[in-house]
């Protein structure tokens, strides 16, 4: 089979079989052995199997469980519904403090977890009823809700991060580094856009002296404050400073969140099983998308496919930030029918060599990629978000709404997607600093 014919064939053939039904770990992985079969023999299998052994050996792979636990345990202890009783009282008569209060609570979530769907089921089931009870604008509030619980992908230790870093052979550190910065700006994109509607627009919001809140005491501050600021301080303390590495940390991180837990005295049996299985399930599903995406990736490569997508792109005559632009449109599609570890996994193999080729820096495209993983978590008609908050969501609330309430927040994540492009330093200052 020539090269083309094979490109035509995986494509296609990958999204007929997501299309019945079947998983993106087995309708590519067995896409792929199948052509690879024909095409090389039996020998070929083996290269699927040191394919996948390679993957599973990977030392810097053992931080996503870890982060996973970690974020599962703080769901389902009360150590952020009392991070969110604190700052209620500290923003609550405020302007839109609720909503202040919200992403803040996304931005803490995000600092010591990179874990998204639990940001915004834990922000469904706390947050939203308490907006709605106050008379909050409706869309306003659910937009809040799914673009800040997205802000895992970005804030550091986001687990999209340390998949691109294995994938594309970067250092995970320096990636965690370039997206500090454009993460919290795009935090505070957020939050200006929150300001501003509730500013020009006071009904979208209470009237601060009409709504009831308690002053905040030390009570506050060491049951809301101190366990996230202490968890915190802990993985960035370890990330950047040079303490540990990132599995290190992530270790070091989950024996922090347990002994929290159990100064809170709210460490029991039942809570770290229910964690551990919803670490095991999250983890099946990276570990089998990327198994059987690495294997088609891999049987690609062997049968000329970066070469081809190489010399393709060449052939279309546009400029190298026309190239990276292509790339973002690509993302674009495809984040509105697969999540980000398939897109990230059948794509980034294949960019990144021709990123580095054109003279840009990966890292730099690393960043790029997690903001465009930002607009897919919300674009219908996939958008994981969206079904995130729904299943919390009250039965008053339909998906249709949900999806029409996110389009500002896509809006501010395109512009600062765009920003990020034009002025790639703001990202690669840092890492350079900090080199």
């Amino acid at each position: 089979m020539s090269i083309e014919l094979i490109t035509l064939v995986l494509v296609l053939g990958v999204l007929f079989l997501m299309a019945i039904g079947v998983p993106l770990a087995f309708a590519a992985g067995s896409l792929a052995i199948t052509i690879a079969y024909f095409n090389y023999g039996t020998p070929v299998i083996a290269i699927a199997h040191k394919t996948i052994y390679g993957l599973a050996t990977e030392y810097a792979l053992l931080s996503i469980p870890l982060f996973i636990f970690m974020a599962t345990l703080l769901e389902r202890s009360r150590i952020a519904h009392d991070l969110y009783d604190s700052l209620n009282k500290l923003f609550g008569h405020r302007k839109g403090g609720v909503m202040t209060v919200t992403l803040v609570i996304s931005i803490f979530m995000a600092s010591i977890s990179g874990i998204i769907g639990g940001e915004i089921v834990l922000l469904g089931l706390v947050a939203l009823p308490q907006m709605l009870r106050l008379n909050y604008d409706k869309k306003l509030a659910i937009g809040v809700i799914c673009a800040g619980g997205s802000l895992g992908t970005m804030i550091p230790p986001s687990i999209v991060l340390i998949v691109y870093g294995l994938t594309a052979e970067v250092s995970v550190h320096k990636l965690f580094i370039a997206s500090f910065v454009p993460g919290f700006v795009l935090a505070l994109a957020y939050y200006a856009y929150i300001y501003i509607r509730c500013t020009l627009n006071p009904n979208l919001a209470p009237v601060p002296d009409k709504v009831e809140v308690e002053a905040i005491g030390w009570k506050d501050i060491i049951h809301g404050f101190l366990p996230f600021l202490l968890l915190i301080l802990i993985v960035f303390g370890c990330i950047y400073g040079g303490v540990t590495s990132i599995t290190e940390a992530a270790g070091v991180a989950v024996g922090a969140t347990l002994m929290v837990i159990y100064a809170r005295k709210e460490l029991c049996k039942e809570l770290v099983w229910q964690a551990l299985k919803r670490t095991l399930l999250s983890c099946g599903i990276i570990l089998w998308v990327t198994f059987g995406a690495a294997v088609l990736i891999g049987i690609y490569n062997l049968s000329g496919g970066q070469q081809y997508v190489t010399s393709f792109i060449a052939g279309l005559g546009i400029s190298p930030f026309a190239t990276i632009l292509v790339m973002m449109l690509v993302f674009f599609v495809l984040g509105l029918f697969m999540d980000w570890i398939g897109i990230l996994l059948l794509t980034i193999p294949i960019f990144v060599p021709i990123v580095t080729h054109l003279g840009y820096d990966p890292v730099w495209f690393g960043v790029l990629f997690s903001l465009t993983m930002q607009v897919a978590f919300l674009s219908p008609p996939f958008g994981p978000a969206a079904f995130y908050l729904k299943s919390v969501a009250p039965p008053e609330i339909s998906l249709q709404t949900i999806y029409a309430s996110l389009w500002p927040f896509m809006l501010i994540q395109i512009a600062i997607l765009i920003f990020m492009l034009a002025f790639p330093g703001v990202a690669l200052w840092l890492p350079a600093v900090l080199s």
